[in-house]
Formats: structure tokens, C-alpha cells, sequence
């Protein structure tokens, strides 16, 4: 009995167990992988009409979700606005240091930015 049940536990252990959970990434038969760059070369040599999309012309809707606003002085998020300098700011400390800046640095930040005054 006791070589019977060695002798099955050899044939066991000789078959790979297959677990669904390990299923290697295969692609489908009839899937054939390309590079975005020859997709990018068969679409530019293809006589393609002006309204079928193609990798290069599709355009995404804008955002509905806020843009994220960060300090100009730390980079870190920052949930307040100084309403004299228009400067963001993420805590006191920040604050606290663009008390003391010249203006001509206060522009300097706001530029980097992208911000345009209405003055």
C-alpha cells in the first residue's frame, strides 16, 4: 500500500500542476502584436479618409474633473491663494516667507506660471 501511494505521489509530482490563477499572458491567434511605431508608419503611408480616426487625430474631450493647483514657491499642493499677490501657497511657513519678497520675484513666480494680470 505504501508503494502504491509513493508511486502515485511520483507521477503527481512529474505533472505540472496548472492553476488558473497563473495563466500566462498569451496573445489570441489571430491577434498580431505592432509597435505603435508601425502603427504609426502604415497609417501615414494609407490613403486614409479625413473623417476616419486614426491614433494622430483623435481628440479627447476636456476634462470635467478641476485642475490640481500647486504652490509656486514649494511645488506641493496647495489649497490657498495670498488675494493681494495671487500667489498659491501650500502651508503658514509659505506664507510667511512671501511676506517678505519683493515684487519684482512676486512677478518672477507669477510669469513661470502662466499667470497674466488684468492691470
Amino acid at each position: 500500500m505504501l508503494s502504491s501511494y509513493l508511486s502515485s505521489m511520483d507521477t503527481k509530482s512529474s505533472q505540472k500542476t496548472r492553476r488558473s490563477f497563473k495563466k500566462p499572458f498569451i496573445f489570441a491567434k489571430n491577434c498580431v502584436y505592432r509597435p505603435m511605431r508601425q502603427i504609426s508608419n502604415m497609417e501615414r503611408n494609407q490613403k486614409l479618409p479625413v473623417d476616419r480616426p486614426t491614433y494622430f487625430t483623435l481628440n479627447a474631450p476636456p476634462s470635467l474633473v478641476p485642475a490640481k493647483k500647486y504652490s509656486d514657491i514649494s511645488g506641493l499642493p496647495a489649497p490657498y491663494m495670498d488675494p493681494h499677490t495671487k500667489l498659491r501657497f501650500a502651508n503658514a511657513e509659505e506664507y510667511a516667507s512671501m511676506q517678505h519678497m519683493p515684487s519684482d520675484i512676486i512677478n518672477r513666480y507669477l510669469s513661470v506660471r502662466g499667470y497674466t494680470s488684468a492691470v
